[in-house]
């Protein structure tokens, strides 16, 4: 194995290392998939924090802007990344796609510098970091001493599209590391925790994290059980949809399972109260004419879009606020044996933290899953619509009958909620998969025109 450069964590490097890393990380970060600033230049990189987690592995946390250019949304121009970097001065060619560059000025001058999650060894030295509490600088490790965490699991780096990056050890356990951090306590943290205090066991409990205190208090990583037989709910949908098979019964399972978790966050985060559909119905109009300013295609379906939520402002108030999952499709439940488990609590990484952790209408969380019933259905030609409104029909049945009420009769939110859904997809789509964008396209005709 070649040698690791071995980087000592001092000032004079400390300050200067951007003069080493600088151009480098302007070039590659724009190509991650979990950068957000993709159509928009790097003009302002800044280190907020290095940590040098073991010999040539360096932890930072960088500050990226653009030129006072607004992200989608009207998020902050400026947004903080966790990186984790190695430095060697020749790489294994067996790690040839986790290459940056090579550093050609600064106290890096000569070394080779790559993303260091792809490398097992450094991937094995962070796991031996979340086994043995304790601290390195600013940096936190921190766990469940009820839960052992055994040595030597051999790591692999998952390569699905997300907006994190993911290690199984093992597979006996799963580490988030999370890529753009927001200060304070990372929801898929703080609610996984929450609910297994509830004794909640649709999500897998936490069993250890690291988090930073330094320039701020917040989350960066996550440890939890990974359930190794399991299959996630869009790849069960693909497959029933493949083979000619309903889907109904599990779509009823997994509307239980999810007024379950309802259920259980209500109960651990209480006191939330009714939404405000005034503030909903305006926070979703911003949110509707900032998509409509980036993609085009939208534009004209803006006064439709707009009707919907419109009514929502006099509409019934609808069940209590709480917390709920804030990003809900197939991809975030999976299915091992004849459970359901939810997972990602995160909510959706574009919007601020404060937001994410706020109390909102649980017909959120709905109708995101009612969106991705659709988006399963569009993968497929000729199109099912039929297949999609089953799906719709036995999701709600099984919620309503442990709910205690219907999202089917609450017609106004949910026409509200499944159209602020689309919008999202469909700036998220323009952004990263231009080649979806039809799919919630479609459903955007559908919402502004018939309103159904």
């Amino acid at each position: 194995m070649p040698k690791t450069a071995s980087v000592s964590p001092r000032p004079a490097l400390a300050t200067d290392l951007m003069t080493s890393l600088g151009e480098l990380l302007r070039q590659w970060l724009p190509r991650q998939r979990w950068f957000a600033g993709k159509d928009r230049p790097v003009s302002e990189l800044g280190l907020l924090s290095m940590t040098e987690l073991f010999p040539g592995c360096l932890h930072l946390l960088v500050h990226t802007g653009h030129g006072g250019v607004p992200g989608p949304g009207g998020a902050s121009a400026g947004d903080c990344y966790q990186l984790l970097l190695g430095v060697r001065k020749n790489l294994s060619p067996r790690l040839g796609r986790a290459l940056i560059g090579r550093a050609e000025r600064g106290p890096l001058a000569g070394l080779t510098i790559y993303d260091a999650l792809h490398d097992p060894r450094s991937a094995q030295l962070l796991l031996e970091r979340l086994r043995h509490p304790g601290t390195a600088g600013p940096l936190r490790f921190e766990g469940d001493p009820s839960v052992p965490v055994p040595a030597g699991l051999p790591p692999r780096l998952l390569e699905t599209e997300q907006s994190n990056s993911s290690l199984v050890y093992g597979d006996e356990f799963i580490l988030k590391v999370f890529r753009r951090i927001q200060p304070g306590v990372n929801p898929d943290l703080e609610v996984p925790v929450a609910l297994a205090g509830q004794g909640c066991r649709r999500v897998p409990a936490p069993v250890a994290w690291f988090r930073t205190t330094h320039p701020q208090g917040a989350t960066l990583g996550v440890l939890q059980p990974y359930l190794r037989d399991a299959s996630d709910g869009w790849a069960l949908a693909l497959q029933a949809l493949a083979s000619g098979d309903d889907f109904t019964v599990q779509a009823h399972e997994l509307g239980r399972a999810m007024a379950e978790v309802h259920l259980a966050l209500a109960a651990a985060f209480p006191g939330s109260g009714h939404d405000d559909n005034g503030s909903t119905a305006a926070a979703m109009t911003e949110r509707l004419n900032s998509a409509a300013h980036s993609v085009p295609a939208l534009r004209p379906f803006v006064p439709g879009l707009q009707s919907a939520f419109g009514a929502l402002a006099t509409c019934d108030s609808g069940p209590p606020a709480q917390r709920v999952h804030g990003d809900l499709h197939l991809g975030q439940v999976l299915r091992a044996g004849r459970e359901w488990f939810v997972i990602d609590f995160e909510g959706e990484p574009s919007r601020p933290l404060v937001e994410r952790c706020a109390a909102q209408s649980p017909v959120r969380d709905i109708a995101g899953m009612l969106r991705s019933f659709d988006y399963a259905a569009r993968q497929r030609r000729p199109w099912r619509p039929e297949w999609a409104r089953r799906c719709r029909e036995a999701f709600c049945g099984g919620y309503a009958a442990l709910a205690g009420w219907d999202p089917r009769k609450k017609h106004g939110l949910l026409r509200a909620y499944e159209t602020d859904r689309a919008v999202y997809e469909v700036l998220y789509e323009a952004r990263h998969r231009p080649d979806w964008l039809p799919v919630p396209m479609a459903a955007i005709e559908r919402l502004a025109v018939r309103g159904d």
